[in-house]
C-alpha cells in the first residue's frame, strides 16, 4: 500500500508542476483535465503525508526510550502511544479514500416510486416516501421536482418520478433502492387490523445528453390529453407526451406539464436515464455477477427496510440496523441510516482490495 500511496504522490507533484506551466495552462482543455486529477487525488496525498509526518514522529520518539532520563523515558513511552493510535486512525482514513470513486456520486437523480403490494394503502405509503425523500432533500439543499406522477383519489401515489438536484445526491441516495415495507393499521381499515403493504424505490444517476445519445429513429413520440386530477388544461389539450424506445420497449409517459414541449424534454430525460442504467448494468455483468434487479417485484417478502407503525421503528434489513424513531426519519431524518450503510458499503469494498 506504502508503494501505491508514494506513486500517487509523486503523480500529485508531477500535476501541480504541469497546472503552473503556462504552456499547459493556454491549452485550457488539457489544463482542466490536469486540475481535475489533481483535485482527485490531493485528499489522499494530504492523509498521507501526515502519516509520513507520524512515522518521522513515532521513529525520534522512540530513541528517546533509551536516555537515561527516567522521566523522559515515561513521557517518550506516553507520546509513542497516542502516535501509534494516530497512525492507525490515518491508516483507515487512507484505505477509504483509496476505495474507487462512484463516478456518478456527483449526478443529481431521478428518483421512481411505485406502489407495490398492498393496494390503496401500498398507494399512500408511497406518498409517505415521497415526503420522507422531499423533506430529506430539504434538509440537505436540494431541489426537488415531479417529473411525473400518477396519483389515487384518496391522496396516494401509484407511481411519482423525481429530479432531485444538488450536490451529491446520487452519493446517498442510491442506497434507498428497493422494496420498502410498511405494518401499519390503514385508515381505510374498520377492524383495526395491521397491514403490510410495499412500495419500491428505484434511484438513477441523471445523465445529460452527451452521456447518452438516442437515436431520433429508435424513438415514437404520441401525444394525447392529459388526464387526473384539476387543472384548467386537463383534458382540452393535447400536451401529454408517451416516449417509447423501440430498440428496448422502454416507455415513458409525462403529463404533468401543460406545455407538450416541457413534457417531452422530461420524458427524454427519464429514458436517457434509464437507458444509463441499463448500460451500467450490461457492463457489471460483463465483470462481475449479475446485479440483482433495484427493486424486486415489490413483494413483501423482498424489503430491504421496514417501517412499522405499531412499535415505532425502522429496520433496514441489509445491515440489521434498528431505530425507534420512526417518525422522525419518516420526516426525512435519514442520515444515521444512510450513513451506516455507507460503512457497511466501504467495508465491503474494503474486503476486496488488495492493500498489503
Amino acid at each position: 500500500m506504502i508503494d501505491k500511496l508514494q506513486a500517487i504522490e509523486d503523480r500529485y507533484v508531477e500535476l501541480s508542476q504541469k497546472i503552473s506551466d503556462p504552456e499547459i495552462i493556454s491549452n485550457v482543455n488539457e489544463w482542466r483535465k490536469y486540475v481535475k486529477e489533481h483535485a482527485a487525488i490531493e485528499d489522499i496525498v494530504l492523509k498521507y503525508r501526515e502519516y509520513k509526518k507520524v512515522i518521522e514522529d513515532i521513529n525520534s520518539t522512540k530513541e528517546l526510550l533509551s536516555s537515561d532520563d527516567l522521566e523522559l523515558r515515561e513521557m517518550a513511552e506516553e507520546e509513542l502511544l497516542k502516535l501509534e493510535e494516530k497512525k492507525e486512525e490515518l491508516l483507515k482514513e487512507i484505505k477509504v479514500l483509496l476505495i474507487p470513486k462512484d463516478p456518478n456520486d456527483e449526478k443529481n437523480v431521478i428518483m421512481e416510486i411505485r406502489a407495490g403490494a398492498g393496494g390503496e394503502e401500498a398507494a399512500l405509503f408511497a406518498h409517505d416516501l415521497f415526503r420522507m425523500y422531499s423533506m430529506y432533500a430539504e434538509k440537505k439543499g436540494w431541489k426537488v421536482e415531479i417529473m411525473s406522477s400518477n396519483e389515487t383519489d384518496i391522496g396516494g401515489f401509484k407511481e411519482v418520478i423525481l429530479n432531485i438536484s444538488g450536490k451529491g445526491a446520487y452519493s446517498r441516495l442510491k442506497y434507498e433502492s428497493g422494496v420498502h415495507r410498511v405494518q401499519r393499521v390503514p385508515t381505510t381499515e374498520a377492524g383495526g387490523r395491521i397491514h403490510t403493504s410495499t412500495a419500491t424505490v428505484a434511484v438513477l444517476p441523471e445523465v445529460e445528453e452527451v452521456d447518452v445519445q438516442i437515436n431520433p429513429n429508435d424513438i415514437k413520440i404520441d401525444v394525447f390529453r392529459s388526464g387526473g386530477h384539476g387543472g384548467q388544461s386537463v383534458n382540452t389539450t393535447d400536451s401529454a407526451v408517451r416516449v417509447t424506445h423501440i430498440p428496448t420497449g422502454i416507455v415513458v409517459t409525462c403529463q404533468d406539464e401543460r406545455s407538450q414541449i416541457q413534457n417531452r424534454e422530461r420524458a427524454l430525460k427519464i429514458l436517457r436515464a434509464k437507458l444509463y442504467e441499463m448500460a451500467l448494468e450490461e457492463q457489471e455483468r460483463e465483470i462481475a455477477e449479475t446485479r440483482k434487479s433495484q427493486v424486486g417485484t415489490g413483494e413483501r417478502s423482498e424489503r430491504i427496510r421496514t417501517y412499522n407503525f405499531p412499535q415505532g421503528r425502522v429496520t433496514d434489513h441489509r445491515i440489521g440496523l434498528t431505530l425507534y424513531r420512526l417518525q422522525e426519519v419518516l420526516d426525512g431524518d435519514l442520515d444515521e441510516i444512510i450513513d451506516a450503510l455507507i460503512l457497511n458499503d466501504q467495508a465491503e469494498k474494503l474486503k476486496n482490495m488488495n492493500l498489503n
